[in-house]
């Protein structure tokens, strides 16, 4: 039964690849007589039977030849298709350039030498959340790739590489499937599944496999794949795919040991853990039922992760407090978000200090190791019930753990802790500290407040969300400087130009006699951007406009850096992203 299913499998893939290897001049509706192609080869193949692994030389079919054939023939074009010069690559991404009210063609007319430029500086700055979202969209909006000075597959590299540092690994798997394009990202696409296996979430790394519909290219690729069919049940498929790689040359005996454990030809694998991958590390452990494994600081982070997710890394009660180089290393692997922070911390309440060291902390402190001062800290900082005292001591332990190179193994717990303050309770000298720490999401969710005394926070920024005709807002504008003309206290700031010359610039017509409440001036706008406006560099000038934001939140930005990010939108006429970052910096928020 099991040869019939797998030369059923045989025929149905002959088939498949028949089918897709049909020349291009053959209609759908044209009548073809499959049996009478390629007979020449197929004869060939009759005369030279070669044995296939899994079947005897008895169990050898002509079916099983012609799949040899084929399948040979198929990977040569595979090889000759691979580069992506072969490719008439024209339009990759996610996003509707209409969304944001970008152009199809916004990279055409941008330098490829000025766009290598710009994303080398780029790649060297962490940028804020405002700053990566705008990279997100200028990067993946469906666009024609830039062709001056500048190749496809360099192009492809510095997006692939971005979504790599940004690491939205469902962005990432998002941009792969919609466009179809795993063979022309093999590095994007390794990462991918092995993050997604380094989290222990293979079903996730082997539902990329089953979304992708062209023969995988990739070498480790193709290894993780059959592994998948495996894991998957379908272990005929998977022998198949396995031993034609092997009639191509393939020859990895640690990678054979472990799929004949897994295929169930032998009963024990051998025992060697392989840390060249994540994947070669998962099997050893899937074929090891007493695998152990003791990471140290030279180990692999994604097998770090791995660990951590498959319950293997040391368990709170097993660690024993003596061996502070074993502590050390959790430390190391929470700083890497490889281990938790509450598995941390509860380590440290299991140290033991009597009283003196918790009254005369400051003396305790020049007697203990790093860790045990770590320890000393959180268990007082536990006891404290004064406030301002409490964060003081909150303050001491993050600058030990930042001394130590270890800043982000006390990160969420620093907010869980400060979480439980109000700002009023907050002293002075300790409000910078507070508000640098407390999380950053409890901004977000503030209001909007409208404030009618000054023209960038009245309620005509509603025109910006979509709320106000067009007729209103020109009649209440000019009514709005109209008193302002009148009150000589009032004096039209940075914002307020802004509001008027985005109001203008989609057509809003401004009366002449309010001209002149305002001058601005050539030189605000830099010298560079206002070149790739005016020739026309749409995704050039908008990576230059994320280099100024960097790392900054769009709030934080100075007056006049934003006047010319707005401008610079303006004359770009992309006013969708313009009216995202005026919500943002211009309403009163509470």
């Amino acid at each position: 039964m099991k040869i019939l299913k797998l030369l059923n499998k045989i025929f149905i893939i002959i088939i498949s690849i028949f089918f897709l290897n049909l020349p291009k001049t053959y209609s759908e509706d044209k009548p073809i007589d499959i049996w009478n192609i390629d007979k020449k080869e197929i004869e060939e193949n009759l005369e030279n039977k070669e044995e296939i692994p899994g079947l005897n030389a008895n169990q050898t079919t002509n079916s099983v030849d012609i799949f040899n054939s084929q399948l040979k023939k198929n990977n040569n074009l595979i090889e000759v298709d691979s580069s992506l010069d072969s490719k008439d690559i024209k339009l990759t991404g996610l996003y509707d350039p209409e969304d944001y009210g970008l152009k199809i063609d916004m990279w055409l007319n941008s330098n490829g030498d000025q766009l290598k430029y710009l994303f080398s500086n780029l790649s060297k700055k962490n940028l804020s959340d405002d700053a990566a979202n705008l990279m997100n969209i200028i990067l993946l909006t469906n666009s024609y790739l830039p062709e001056k000075n500048i190749n496809k597959k360099d192009f492809l590299k510095i997006r692939s590489d971005w979504l790599i540092k940004h690491n939205d690994l469902e962005l990432i798997e998002e941009y792969l499937v919609k466009n179809k394009i795993l063979n022309l990202h093999p590095e994007l696409s390794i990462y991918l599944v092995d993050k997604y296996l380094s989290n222990s979430e293979l079903n996730k790394a082997c539902d990329i496999f089953k979304k992708n519909s062209e023969p995988i290219q990739n070498e480790y690729l193709s290894k993780f794949n059959i592994y998948c069919l495996i894991n998957d049940g379908k272990k005929e498929e998977a022998q198949l795919f396995f031993d034609l790689k092997k009639e191509l040359g393939f020859n990895e005996k640690y990678f054979e040991n472990k799929l004949n454990y897994l295929f169930g030809f032998i009963n024990t694998a051998d025992k060697t853990v392989s840390e060249d991958s994540i994947l070669e590390f998962h099997l050893a452990h899937k074929t090891n039922p007493e695998f152990s494994f003791e990471p140290n600081e030279n180990t692999n982070p994604l097998i770090w992760k791995y660990l951590s997710a498959s319950n293997l890394l040391y368990r709170i009660n097993e660690v024993d407090l003596n061996e502070l180089d074993k502590i050390e290393l959790i430390e190391y692997a929470t700083h890497n978000k490889n281990y938790d922070e509450d598995e941390l911390f509860e380590i440290y309440k299991r140290f033991q200090f009597n009283i003196n060291q918790f009254l005369n902390i400051e003396d305790a402190l020049k007697t203990l190791t790093n860790i045990e001062s770590r320890a000393l800290l959180y268990q007082r900082v536990l006891l404290e019930s004064e406030v301002n005292k409490k964060i003081e001591l909150i303050k001491i332990l993050k600058e030990l753990f930042i001394k130590d190179n270890l800043a982000n193994a006390f990160d969420a717990k620093l907010r869980e802790l400060l979480e439980k303050f109000e700002l009023d309770q907050i002293s002075s000298k300790n409000t910078s500290f507070y508000l640098n720490y407390i999380n950053s999401e409890e901004t977000k969710r503030k209001k909007i407040k409208y404030n009618d005394d000054l023209l960038h926070q009245s309620k005509l920024i509603k025109y910006f969300s979509g709320d106000y005709s067009q007729n209103k807002i020109e009649k209440d504008l000019n009514n709005f400087l109209k008193k302002i003309k009148k009150n000589k206290k009032y004096v039209l700031s940075k914002k307020d130009i802004i509001l008027i010359e985005s109001l203008k610039s989609d057509g809003i017509n401004v009366d002449k006699k309010y001209s002149n409440l305002y001058e601005i001036l050539d030189s605000e706008m830099p010298t560079d951007i206002q070149v790739m406006i005016n020739n026309n560099e749409i995704a050039s000038a908008i990576l230059r406009i994320i280099e100024v934001i960097g790392q900054d939140k769009l709030e934080t930005l100075d007056e006049d850096t934003l006047f010319f990010i707005i401008s610079a939108l303006n004359q770009l006429n992309i006013d969708i992203i313009r009216n995202d970052i005026l919500l943002k910096v211009l309403p009163l928020k509470v």
